[in-house]
């Protein structure tokens, strides 16, 4: 018997006939489809274990910071639109702090709020660690 569900979600993948029909549109530094609603289907395909959901990794590998930002909004919008129809979400939990090593590709990845220098070890705060700050602060989503 389980307590609660956790999720760890990053990308999903459209298969028809056994082949991968992501539109890929816009993609993250790891290739993968940057697509938030996904995880919209996924907590409503949890829905019916009738458990706590925590979401205990959600990101996106964005070295540059140019999709983070609305990768999170858009998340937190499809988890908001799951709890509204009794979806049992009771926690999120953004990927990463920092960057750090990820086993399929060392420490190319950027998924972190803080970059990190490996040499010096210094952090530095990316913008879309200030939108995710302001969020956890307010519990909630100020637009400008």
């Amino acid at each position: 018997f389980q307590d609660f569900i956790g999720l760890n979600h990053y990308f999903h993948n459209r298969i028809n006939y056994g082949f991968n029909k992501n539109e890929n549109k816009v993609t993250s530094d790891f290739g993968w489809e940057i697509y938030p609603e996904a995880i919209y289907f996924v907590l409503k395909e949890l829905q019916k274990y009738n458990l706590p959901i925590y979401i205990t990794e959600n990101g996106v590998s964005d070295g540059r910071d140019q999709y983070r930002k609305d990768f999170i909004l858009e998340s937190l919008e499809q988890i908001h639109c799951a709890l509204t129809e009794g979806v049992q979400v009771r926690g999120y939990l953004h990927w990463a702090l920092l960057d750090n090593f990820e086993w399929a590709a060392g420490f190319s990845q950027k998924f972190g709020l803080f970059a990190v220098d490996r040499k010096s070890f210094e952090r530095t705060m990316r913008p879309s660690a200030a939108v995710y700050a302001d969020i956890s602060k307010n519990n909630r989503i100020l637009l400008d």
